[in-house]
Order: C-alpha cells, then sequence, then structure tokens
C-alpha cells in the first residue's frame, strides 16, 4: 500500500473541528449529544470533523465502542463532510494493527500522533510513519503535539515523509514553534498541507501559509472559527484578524486547565453535551467554570452582531 509522492490526491485544509466525545453521568457515550454536536458543526460550516483524537479523549475509550463511534457518526455525517479518524500509540505494530482495522469503515483519512512516552529518535519517527502509512490506503495526517507526546517531528523528518509517501497528506503542527512551522512550508511538496493544531496561532501561521486548522474552540463557536479560516484562506487577513482577537480570551480558558476540561465546560453552559469527562481526567473548576460562562455570553454578543 506505499504509495510514491506523486499519488497524492486527498488533502484536508480549511475548518477542521476536533470533536469532543460525549459522556453521560455514568461514564456511556452520549450518542444524542454527539450528533447535536456533528450538526451544530456542520451548520456551523466546518469543512472536516476529526473523531477520537485526544480532544476526544479516544485513550479512554475500548476498541469497540470507538468503532460503534466511528459508525454512528458516519451515517450522521452522510458525506456532508470528510470524517477523519484519530489513531495514536506507542507501540507501532499496535496502531498499525489498528489502522487496518478502522480502514475497513466508512472513513476520509486517519489522524496519527508521534509516538509518546518511548521518545524515538528521528529515524524512528520516520520509519513509524512510514508503517502506518503503508498500512491503508487512506491519507494520513501526520500530528506534531511535543507538549503531549515529547517527541518532536523535526522539519526534516517531516519534509522526508512529505517527500517519500503519497498518502501522508499533512501534517497538524501543535508545536507553536513558528520557525518550524515555516520551514516546512517552505519546502513542502505540491499537494502536502500544514495545518495548525494551535488556536491561538490559527491566523498567524496562516499568514505565512498554512491552510488550515484542526480546531478544539471549533466544537463551540463553529460559524464564528470557520468564518476566520476561511477569510485568512481567501487572503482577507483584516476580517480574520478581528475574528482572532474576538476568539482570543476564550481560547486561552479552554486550555487553562487542560484540553477538553475547558471545552466541554463551554458545550455545558451552551447545551451541547454534559460537563463530563473520563477518569483521569476532571472537570474544570468552580472559578474557570463561571468564568468561561461569561466567556461565552461575550462570544454570543459577537455571534449576534453579526
Amino acid at each position: 500500500m506505499y504509495l510514491c509522492s506523486m499519488d497524492r490526491k486527498q488533502t484536508f485544509k480549511g475548518a477542521g473541528a476536533a470533536i469532543v466525545s460525549p459522556f453521560h453521568n455514568d461514564l456511556s457515550i452520549d450518542y444524542e449529544a454527539l450528533e447535536k454536536t456533528i450538526e451544530h458543526l456542520i451548520a456551523g460550516n466546518i469543512d472536516f470533523i476529526v473523531l477520537l483524537g485526544s480532544t476526544g479523549e479516544a485513550s479512554t475509550i475500548k476498541k469497540n465502542d470507538q468503532e460503534q463511534m466511528i459508525n454512528f457518526a458516519s451515517a450522521i455525517i452522510n458525506n456532508r463532510v470528510p470524517l477523519i479518524i484519530g489513531c495514536s500509540g506507542n507501540s507501532t505494530t499496535d496502531v498499525t494493527e489498528r489502522v487496518r482495522e478502522i480502514s475497513k469503515l466508512k472513513i476520509d483519512g486517519i489522524l496519527s500522533a508521534s509516538p509518546y512516552y518511548n521518545k524515538p529518535s528521528q529515524e524512528g519517527i520516520y520509519r513509524h510513519f512510514k508503517a502506518v502509512a503503508e498500512s491503508t490506503d487512506l491519507p494520513l495526517i501526520i500530528y506534531n503535539v511535543p507538549g503531549r507526546t515529547v517527541s518532536n517531528i523535526l522539519p526534516e523528518t517531516c519534509l522526508r515523509l512529505a517527500n517519500n509517501i503519497g498518502n501522508i497528506v499533512a501534517i497538524k503542527e501543535a508545536s507553536g514553534n513558528m520557525e518550524q512551522v515555516m520551514k516546512i512550508i517552505k519546502d513542502k511538496p505540491d499537494g502536502f498541507t500544514v495545518l495548525s493544531g494551535e488556536d491561538a496561532l490559527n491566523v498567524p501561521l496562516m499568514s505565512v501559509g498554512v491552510e488550515g486548522s484542526i480546531s478544539v474552540v471549533a466544537n463551540a463557536f463553529p460559524e464564528l472559527f470557520s468564518k476566520m479560516i476561511h477569510y485568512a484562506a481567501n487572503g482577507n487577513f483584516t476580517e480574520a484578524e478581528k475574528i482572532h482577537y474576538q476568539l482570543l480570551d476564550f481560547t486561552f480558558l479552554m486550555f487553562r486547565e487542560g484540553n477538553p476540561s475547558g471545552i466541554k465546560a463551554a458545550m455545558n453552559i451552551l447545551g451541547l453535551c454534559e460537563n463530563v469527562l473520563r477518569p483521569p481526567l476532571l472537570p474544570v473548576s468552580e472559578k474557570l467554570y463561571n468564568e468561561i460562562k461569561d466567556s461565552c455570553k461575550e462570544m454570543a454578543c459577537h455571534i449576534f452582531t453579526k
């Protein structure tokens, strides 16, 4: 299933949402809230949805439940937007086996983070993603999030993957390192997409060539988020900047006590899902919850005045 770079056909650009996994108070999956959230995102003009990423608490969800969620989400989306599935781990063998399994389902791509905890070398990272890409015909987005993995995908490694493996179509870059991102953009091959994984840096990163974002904040305010991304993609940074600063304080609140604790509090306030996380994650403090509530009211004012 190894593809050379000239075979790259599918990319993902624009406004992407890393969707939460809603739970009932007994910690079971809340499918009604999942449907509500999906419809909320699509109505807000989101370009694609990522299910079962770190925002989706995938590490706490068993394999059978994951497959049920994928099939449910795919049926609800019904080809209206692409569905990408998160599949990561620190065992290359386990990740490739899992990717083979979920590739049989009705999905459009895979998002996979650099192996965590093991701290592999750059050659180890390259061989890991090469093996993952060879295990599927689907397009693969590699995910660089050193804050979670302690495993930074250097620009040279990203470019080597992008040039050598055709179904590696994009990188979600969440290093927060502008210099690193620019090095990738400068030398990337045609058809390879760089996406922001840092909500507070979406517009600054798009000003230097990033072509979209996979966002946490989008769960709460997809319409504002997608407008911002689409303005930036069309070169209208004046309007994109306005929304960027409207969202900025809310964005900082989302990550103050960790993700997805912040965004689940916001979605609870907005009536989209329960404020429930699976251990070891916990809901935000009462103080932060009240700050998020005030921020949601402020964000609603921006929406209704448009």
